[in-house]
């Protein structure tokens, strides 16, 4: 019976069980998870936070990362700026990105989710205001989010992925996970 971990990968953390061992030490899943046999299904950059699944069932894993499944992912985005409601329909659209055009996203304004603090927390500059934006795409591009925001003007300040189809990090703090089994 196939086990799924639900991750709330704190910042700061590497996606997967072991560093290059190049520069300096950085914590990695091993620091969070003494579960043999699971890997990662995608990947959470570095300086991202929030749900990453783990599971010891290949077939789930692919199903879970591949983006020919267009399983929606929906991430909580603190920008830089006040983004008006005519970017944020752009990202509605889809944006133009280097590797070429995004999908269509759902993206809507949100007040402050009131999330846990992040370590370090995220400088702030009291002459520039933020807001948080709801974010739910179906790829999985290189970072895409950021540089969805980035496109229309908002630098991504930080990136916290609540959700992945049916699942989400809701009631784990940084650094916890819990398992489902027979996902």
């Amino acid at each position: 019976m196939a086990r799924l971990i639900l991750f709330n990968k704190p910042y700061g953390v590497l996606s997967q069980f072991t560093d290059d061992g190049t520069g300096t030490p950085r914590a990695t899943l091993k620091d969070y998870l003494d579960l043999p046999g699971v890997y990662p299904a995608g990947r959470l950059d570095f300086d991202s936070e929030g749900l990453l699944l783990l599971t010891d069932d290949g077939r789930l894993q692919a199903r879970i990362a591949d983006p020919k499944f267009k399983l929606p992912k929906t991430y909580l985005v603190q920008v830089e700026g006040d983004v008006p409601e005519a970017s944020i329909s752009q990202l509605r659209q889809g944006i133009a990105l280097k590797d070429g055009p995004t999908r269509p996203a759902e993206a809507e304004r949100i007040a402050d989710p009131m999330l846990w603090p992040r370590n370090p927390p995220i400088r702030v500059r009291k002459s520039i205001p933020d807001c948080w934006l709801r974010l739910t795409i179906s790829e999985g591009r290189n970072r895409q989010v950021r540089r969805m925001t980035a496109a229309i003007g908002y630098p991504t300040l930080r990136l916290v992925r609540w959700r992945i189809g049916g699942w989400a990090v809701e009631g784990l703090a940084p650094g916890e996970w819990r398992i489902i089994d027979g996902a």
